[in-house]
């Protein structure tokens, strides 16, 4: 590995330490632009911000800048190199600033440019497509320095600066918000609806929390639809507890998890020798939840032999259990739910349509987790609160680790969150959790920042190599004592080992 590769590893390693460690975002952008000085030589480097008041760029934070030149350091959109940057959410490179007309030395930080021999680098600074700043550096002007890779490495800095950029505003708007909230400002705006055990604060989740508390006072059947994961399951609950019938019980069914051959007699009951096996008379979840509410989870997975059979309760309250000719009623509310696409299996004969009409009275999409990512802080302080409780102690997740975590997508919604987190605190000793932990701790399912810049991939790639050799080389390739240095398992040690193709000097490694 190249001088230059192990010095910006070692910068960026620096900086997502320096990211993860604070909550003060001016010392937080003043130490990652310190860090570059030191370790890459890019002096002079200042972060400019649009000031939405004023619609000009500031500049925020600086290395090597006074605080008279700072306040200088104004700009239209547009306007020099810095303007340009922010306005066309491109990278900007200058060779040399003495032959370069676009320069403005706004701050007067330079004296004289035609004998400074410096180079300048901008790039935007830009959180989910929208630029909000501008990085720049100055770099001593020699014919071999390497603009390319210099501009890969700040596209990566850039990201992790908009991450905890973004972050402070969201805690600062929150805290705006406590501060001049009262009880005619909510109601001047619209009431904010809640559902118990349910955390979202958006738009498309407001929607949900009004239509489950709208429709929980009618009997009306309800259909849930969303990916797996999405919650489906504690909006039914919630629509029960407010319900009229909360005192009531409240059954779950899971339409795909009995086989096929099981199932009717599991909905419905049955009585004795109705079948081999049947040695006496069962109640079905049907019968069971008579007066209440029986939650019928993936719905779309229900043999078409059997959907008659739904459609008539659903429409009559009554059936027969297996081997009898006795007609039971009940009164039971009926939630159902499906990740699957009914329309298509309409489409096809999978799916009665008739059964389908009568389901469908009062439809809840509930929106992946990719599609409510403003959500994902206050659902990963949650988690870590719950799971942190149960295990007697005190955690919380660093603003970058969170911005890392609010950069997947989530395949698996909010169960996959939720795993992700539980097994972070599980396994991570330390009461902050940063990037590295987040990085180190999820075997079977990394931790990709693929959201956050051009060159993060990698850096996440790197990082966890070079942790990984570290460790190794520091017990001698003992597998056990390293895992135990990075506070993961033997096991998730051995993957990592695997997945970098890594051997021991020798050939040999000791797994003690």
């Amino acid at each position: 590995m190249s001088e230059r590769k192990i010095k910006e590893l070692t910068a960026l390693y620096e900086i997502a330490r320096i990211a993860a460690a604070s909550l003060d975002l001016e010392a937080t952008l003043a130490a990652i632009l310190r860090s570059l000085a030191e370790n890459l030589e890019m002096a002079r480097g200042t972060l400019t911000l649009l000031d939405p008041e004023t619609g000009h760029l500031v500049v925020r934070a600086s290395h090597g800048l006074t605080k008279s030149e700072m306040k200088r350091g104004l700009y239209k959109v547009g306007e020099g190199i810095t303007g340009r940057v922010f306005a066309s959410d491109a990278p900007f490179v200058v060779p040399d600033i003495g032959k370069e007309p676009l320069f403005l030395n706004r701050t007067g930080s330079r004296r004289d440019l035609a004998k400074e021999n410096i180079s300048f680098i901008g790039v935007p600074v830009g959180v989910r497509g929208k630029t909000i700043g501008v990085l720049t550096v100055d770099r001593l002007f020699a014919p071999d320095v390497d603009f390319e890779e210099d501009l890969r490495l700040l596209k990566t800095v850039a990201s992790i600066v908009g991450q905890a950029v973004k972050l402070q505003e969201m805690v600062e708007a929150e805290k705006a918000v406590l501060v001049q909230e009262n009880l005619l400002l909510r109601e001047e705006v619209g009431r904010r609806v809640s559902l118990p055990n349910i955390v979202g604060g958006t738009k498309r989740m407001q929607e949900v929390f009004r239509a489950a508390e709208v429709v929980a006072k009618s009997r009306a059947t309800v259909l849930l639809r969303g990916e797996s994961g999405t919650g489906k399951e504690l909006v039914a609950k919630a629509v029960h507890h407010l319900s009229p019938r909360n005192a009531g019980p409240y059954v779950r069914f899971n339409c795909a998890a009995v086989p096929e051959g099981l199932l009717e007699s599991e909905l419905f009951g049955h009585e004795k020798g109705a079948f081999t096996g049947a040695i006496g008379a069962k109640k079905g979840r049907f019968e069971l939840a008579d007066r209440g509410t029986i939650f019928l989870d993936e719905i779309g997975d229900l043999p078409l032999a059997l959907q008659p059979k739904i459609l008539r309760v659903l429409q009559e309250q009554e059936f027969e259990r297996l081997g009898s000719e006795r007609t039971v009623r009940v009164d039971v509310r009926v939630i159902a739910a499906t990740s699957r696409d009914l329309e298509r299996m309409l489409a096809s004969g999978q799916f009665r349509e008739d059964l389908y009409y009568r389901l469908n009275v009062v439809p809840i999409f509930l929106p992946p987790l990719r599609e409510r990512r403003e959500d994902i802080p206050a659902l990963v302080d949650h988690f870590a609160h719950r799971y942190a409780e149960e295990a007697g102690r005190s955690v919380r997740f660093a603003p970058a680790a969170v911005a890392l975590l609010a950069a997947q997508e989530w395949p698996g919604n909010v169960r996959e969150l939720e795993n992700t987190v539980e097994r972070t605190v599980v396994l991570c000793s330390r009461a902050l959790i940063d990037t590295a932990d987040l990085i180190m701790l999820t075997a079977g399912a990394p931790i990709v920042a693929t959201a956050a810049g051009d060159g993060l991939p990698g850096t996440v790639h790197d990082l966890e190599l070079r942790m990984l050799r570290e460790a190794l080389a520091s017990t001698t390739w003992r597998q056990a004592a390293a895992a135990r240095k990075l506070s993961i398992t033997p096991r998730q040690i051995g993957y990592r080992i695997r997945k970098y193709g890594l051997t021991p000097p020798g050939g040999r490694d000791v797994t003690a």
